[in-house]
């Protein structure tokens, strides 16, 4: 994995005018392709959406495109990686596509999802 991708640990926001760039998150994609979800966690979400659409890893590059369905944001890379170790401890599809339901008005998902996804994700 590359800086900025699952490989860096214990990061925090850096802000800079009081903006910060890269917050770390716990984030579901959605491959149509192959009708899976994949569940990461990363301190630069552009970009770890990015490295999964170019065949970055052996599994995502099955499934692209892979849209951006759900995420979560977090003070540090660990406290998401913990986040998405809970939500892959459940083990269900149905866990996740509730989470996605419940956070479809989450505001930072405006803008993110690529391409066409499951039916029951609206725009």
């Amino acid at each position: 994995m590359g800086p900025g991708f699952e490989s860096q640990r214990d990061h925090k926001a850096t802000p800079q005018n009081g903006v910060a760039f890269f917050m770390p998150c716990c984030y579901i994609l959605y491959s149509g392709k192959l009708d899976k979800y994949y569940v990461g966690a990363c301190v630069n979400m552009e970009r770890g959406l990015y490295e999964h659409n170019i065949g970055h890893s052996k599994f995502t590059s099955l499934g692209m495109p892979w849209e951006l369905v759900h995420e979560e944001q977090f003070s540090t890379l660990p406290e998401a990686k913990i986040r998405e170790q809970k939500i892959k401890r459940m083990k269900s599809r149905k866990y996740i596509e509730a989470l996605i339901s419940k956070g479809r008005s989450i505001p930072t998902l405006i803008g993110r999802v690529l391409g066409s996804g499951p039916s029951w994700i609206t725009s």
